[in-house]
């Protein structure tokens, strides 16, 4: 099975409630292909000479796909913006930011590449549970790039009062995703800590200026440098280590409510995670009612069987819930509440037709609707799993 051979292959269109009308809020609609969102709202700005606090948006939207979401701009121009990868189109007049609370969800468009016909069977019949059971809600690989090569989360240490290691994490570590500028930048950072005039000489990137300069006048004050990072960058930071134990809740909590022989290994950047095969109706009805709750030291969670596999889940990652909080700077909070443990897509439909890139095979392609917040990829990944399991079966 391949995906995302083309952008083509993996569409996005943002559902919003959103309906212009009033405001000092410049409405558009960001339709982007080849572009991460940061990168077409740094174009924007870069373009129109806007500050970043005035942009608000829902989420960020994949580079390698094609793209449409909402953002509005405070006092922004009333016009449109085309450029090579990205067009922007201007609806109207809203009286408020545009947030994460104003989306509705997101209908996607995938396309399956070279498949088998026993890979196509394999999907069909996992297609009919999912639409039935429902899928994980597990946040997938990328909410997690910010996690460097120690597997360490940045926030972990800063919810340990670790400030300068916190910022070690962020500035210097080396991570997968990093340009090849980004990486000398970052190596010599590495060679250099401490030295900060001499990391002075070598900056390339905006974070690295608005901390390294700082530490030059105070070389000791990692807690005020970290705070200089944008806020929406720590709070990525802060959602990143929130959901990894989310995730390790949730993979706690499929194993307590299915057997072992029920259970298959959704492979996920961090390690393996459970995903549940064929259940009954109660365990249907169990997992498409559970919320969990997402870790935090401002949640009172009562106790019994989800406050205990909690409390084991922090335990194993060494951590305990009055930690998870951030002691400063103020302005930076772990999210308050319940996610849904499982999803079901809506108006989930399926095409088979031949495969132009791949002769002799065929191309699945879906269409579906997920709620905010919810990963079109985990569905895939438990596609790709049943593909595997069905291609295996037809070789043995």
């Amino acid at each position: 099975m391949k995906f995302k051979r083309i952008p083509e292959d993996f569409r996005v269109e943002e559902l919003t409630k959103l309906v212009p009308g009033d405001g000092t809020y410049a409405l558009y609609r960001l339709d982007k292909r080849w572009i991460g969102t940061p990168e077409a709202v740094d174009a924007i700005l870069q373009c129109w000479r806007i500050d970043r606090q005035r942009v608000s948006f829902g989420g960020l939207k994949d580079f390698h796909a094609v793209t449409q979401q909402y953002l509005t701009i405070d006092r922004g121009p009333r016009r449109d913006l085309t450029q090579e990868r990205f067009d922007l189109r201007y609806l109207g007049q809203v009286a408020q930011p545009y947030h994460a609370e104003d989306m509705a969800g997101n209908r996607f468009h995938i396309v399956l590449r070279d498949l088998t016909p026993e890979t196509v069977a394999g999907c069909r019949a996992a297609l009919a549970g999912l639409a039935a059971t429902g899928v994980p809600n597990y946040f997938d690989d990328q909410r997690f790039g910010s996690v460097g090569s120690s597997g360490q989360f940045i926030a972990e240490a800063w919810c340990r009062g670790e400030y300068e290691r916190a910022l070690w994490l962020a500035l210097a570590e080396a991570n997968e995703h990093d340009t090849p500028a980004r990486g000398d930048e970052k190596s010599f950072l590495r060679e250099h800590w401490g030295d900060w005039s001499a990391c002075q000489s070598r900056l390339t990137h905006a974070d690295s200026e608005r901390v390294i300069p700082f530490l030059a006048h105070r070389p000791t004050d990692f807690r005020s440098a970290l705070a200089r990072l944008p806020i929406e960058l720590r709070s990525l930071y802060v959602a990143a280590f929130q959901s990894h134990l989310w995730n390790r809740l949730l993979d706690r909590y499929l194993r307590s409510v299915c057997r072992s022989e029920q259970l298959g290994e959704l492979p996920l950047r961090l390690g393996p995670v459970a995903f549940p095969g064929r259940v009954d109706e109660g365990q249907t009805a169990a997992l498409g009612a559970c919320q969990l709750p997402l870790p935090s030291a401002r949640l009172k969670p009562d106790p019994g069987p989800i406050r205990d596999l909690l409390d084991q889940t922090l335990r194993e990652a060494g951590i305990e819930l009055r930690q998870i909080r951030i002691k400063y700077p103020r302005d930076t909070f772990f999210s308050k509440g319940y996610r849904a443990a499982m999803f079901v897509p809506e108006e989930l439909s399926h095409r088979l037709e031949p495969d132009e890139l791949y002769a002799g095979r065929q191309k699945l392609s879906l269409s579906f609707r997920l709620g905010r917040g919810c990963y079109a990829t985990l569905l895939v990944k438990c596609l790709e799993a049943s593909g595997r399991a069905s291609d295996q079966q037809a070789i043995d």
